[in-house]
């Protein structure tokens, strides 16, 4: 069978690199995007089978990152993970809306893996 594929879409280089290594180590594919706009391409020509995206970026935060890849019918399958520092009254409501399917705050690697393990299953 093949690894699955995981998009880490962050603009903070240490956490890229933290996520990237952790996830590469237990045999996912990594590709890596550090603004929405990049994102959105590289979704939609590398079609992984699960996105983790932070909210707080510049330019095109998470939450509209994850809209135009809901809207998109070629990125619309591909479950979303937000993970983030930004504490919110509504984080999981505004998520939801956006079309995340899970929000784990930072620090997060512990979390990250249960809902990677969760959305794609044990690998």
């Amino acid at each position: 069978m093949a690894p699955k594929k995981i998009l880490i879409v962050d603009d903070e280089p240490v956490v890229v690199t933290l996520l990237k290594v952790r996830v590469t180590s237990r045999g996912f594919l990594v590709e890596i995007a550090t603004d929405g706009i990049s994102a959105l391409e590289k979704a939609k020509m590398w079609q992984p089978d699960l996105i983790l995206l932070d909210i707080a970026m510049p330019e095109m935060d998470g939450y509209e990152t994850c809209r135009r890849l809901k809207a998109m019918k070629e990125t619309a399958h591909i479950p979303v993970v937000f993970f983030t520092a930004v504490q919110e009254m509504k984080l999981d409501a505004l998520a939801q809306k956006a079309g995340a399917v899970k929000v784990i705050q930072k620090p997060f690697v512990d979390q990250v893996f249960q809902a990677i393990s969760e959305i794609l299953g044990s690998e």
